[in-house]
């Protein structure tokens, strides 16, 4: 799949959007002078100026039929919708950056970006559309000097607007440049955005983080970081962000700490943020610890300093995150993703047994939790599916269609250890059941005697609003049936979930700490519109719908 590639999102005060460059090389973000506004006058905040080209129909002739929406036959999984990275003090910061970010990647494959701070105190920006290997090259990262870096990896809608919501974000305002990268959701960006352009304010993303660029910009607090301290009070919602400024990097986690943020360092002194451990692992760079709820971190040549960004409550970490979002190497909420996983599985054969003659798991995030059943069971663990990883978001279909065509293309049974045999199959959820029902239809006809999913997360009946992907509550199957009608929904011979008691109780002291919104539709931070987030069109690898349906990603 070929990257699509802009050269800087910028954001500036009092300024035309510009046009996309053509140049090949990365926007150069100077210092300029201010100009004071009269007393009758309110200065905008800030604008986006990036652009994207139009999407072109595709023209496919008879018999082979282009097929994209068909992809949501397999992942219908929630998504992540991003990971960031922030470095400081290492001159080659930009390809540690980039390496940091394709450690990521599973965070988000939609688009990525880097910015980094030049010698000359130069913020510069290239963003592009794709993965991390087809956004930058040897020549790209040659445009991106300097010891600062930060970069985001992105999980977005598609369509025309996709490329000028890629972050970073770079702004230009009175008192010089900054860059954000940012994961999360913030609950209340449609009152906030709402407010800002009744003041004046020039939008021209649907991203949130643009409000945070926004807030930034006219606040009247000193220094810098208390300027973001000030921006972030007003927020409610999903934030772990790194900034860059001409001298420095900041980190800052949202007081309830839903999304996850980590701090590292290499053997050379330099500081290294990242969403998860599996990036400073790859970076050579030793865990340290997290950034606290609620925490500011201003690293810049005297060192890091702390400083609390409000009194904070109880937190709530995301369970997902131990469920299906991160890796298994990383660490996250200062448990190892590995071990939990693990766990949920050997919770899974306890509570609900089966006789059975092979455990095996849909890959890549039920493997851990079905070797963990499959010790705790006594029975062996193979690999009954095999995942293909070089499937891309459209491909082209016989005119005759194949029935599951999309889980075909992903996932292949293997008959030699499934065929005449009891099938325990190990799934870390179930959203809307439509990929579990054609799983199990594949293994039956790779002849599975008997199909037993077990699922390794409770039952999902609530949508996130937390920097999650998922789709709106009644289009959740666990939302609408009972285990027994999911099961026959399916069509498999047996069907368990984890028990959500039995997660708190594995959990210990620190089940007060996570977010279980998902399961139980209690959320810490109420949202505060009327609308909820629309993952049903967006949650599948592939298109659903028109692109002009898929624009915004709200609805009433």
């Amino acid at each position: 799949m070929a990257a699509t590639s802009s050269i800087s999102s910028s954001l500036s005060l009092n300024a035309k959007p510009s046009k996309l460059s053509n140049n090949n090389k990365p926007h150069r973000f100077l210092r300029s002078p201010f100009l004071k506004p009269s007393s009758s006058f309110s200065p905008l905040p800030a604008s986006i100026s990036s652009s994207s080209s139009p999407s072109l129909p595709l023209r496919v002739s008879n018999p082979l039929t282009l097929l994209a929406a068909d992809n949501d036959d397999y992942d219908e999984k929630p998504r992540e919708e991003c990971g960031v990275v922030g470095i400081y003090g290492d001159s080659e910061a930009s390809r540690l950056c980039y390496l940091a970010l394709h450690a990521l990647q599973h965070r988000g494959q939609e688009g990525a970006g880097i910015v980094t701070v030049s010698k000359d105190k130069v913020l510069q920006t290239i963003t592009g559309v794709g993965l991390v290997s087809e956004v930058f090259s040897e020549s790209k990262l040659d445009q991106l000097p300097g010891d600062i870096a930060i970069g985001h990896v992105r999980y977005s809608t598609a369509g025309s607007s996709m490329l000028k919501n890629v972050q970073p974000f770079v702004a230009g305002y009175r008192f010089g440049s900054v860059g954000v990268a940012h994961n999360g959701n913030l609950v209340n960006y449609t009152k906030l955005r709402a407010d800002l352009e009744e003041n004046g304010s020039i939008f021209n993303t649907s991203s949130d983080t643009e409000v945070v660029l926004h807030l930034i910009a006219i606040s009247k607090a000193r220094p810098f970081f208390m300027r973001i301290v000030d921006a972030c009070e007003k927020l409610q919602g999903a934030y772990s962000m790194v900034f860059v400024t001409e001298d420095k990097l900041v980190a800052v986690r949202d007081p309830h700490g839903f999304r996850p943020l980590v701090m590292g360092r290499r053997s050379n002194g330099a500081v290294v943020f990242a969403s998860e451990t599996c990036a400073l692992d790859l970076i050579e760079a030793t865990y340290e610890r997290e950034v606290y709820p609620g925490e500011v971190l201003v690293v810049d040549k005297d060192g890091v300093k702390c400083q609390c960004l409000m009194p904070h409550p109880e937190p709530k970490q995301c369970i997902f995150e131990h469920i299906y979002f991160s890796l298994p190497n990383s660490i996250v909420f200062g448990r190892s993703v590995y071990e939990s996983r693990h766990v949920f599985g050997e919770i899974l054969a306890t509570e609900s047994p089966v006789d059975c003659d092979v455990v095996i798991a849909v890959p890549d995030s039920g493997v851990v939790a079905a070797l963990g059943y499959a010790a705790k069971a006594g029975v062996a663990f193979q690999q009954g599916l095999i995942r293909s990883h070089y499937v891309g978001r459209t491909f082209i279909e016989p005119s005759q269609k194949i029935r599951d065509f999309g889980v075909k293309l992903k996932l292949s049974p293997v008959r030699g250890v499934l065929e005449g045999k009891r099938v325990v199959v190990v799934d870390d959820s179930i959203v809307r059941g439509t990929t579990s029902s054609k799983i199990v239809r594949l293994l039956r006809e790779a002849g599975a005697k008997e199909v037993h999913m077990r699922i390794a997360s409770p039952p999902i009946i609530a949508s996130c609003y937390y920097g999650v992907d998922t789709p709106s509550s009644n289009e959740l199957i666990s939302n609408r049936m009972s285990v027994d009608e999911i099961r026959d929904y399916i069509g498999c011979d047996s069907l368990a979930f984890l028990s959500f008691e039995t997660l708190k109780k594995h959990l210990g002291e620190d089940s007060r700490s996570f977010c279980y919104a998902c399961f139980t539709g209690d959320y810490p931070v109420k949202p505060t519109e009327d609308k909820v987030k629309r993952g049903g069109d967006f949650i599948d690898d592939g298109l659903v719908g028109g692109i002009n349906n898929i624009e915004g990603g709200w609805v009433r």
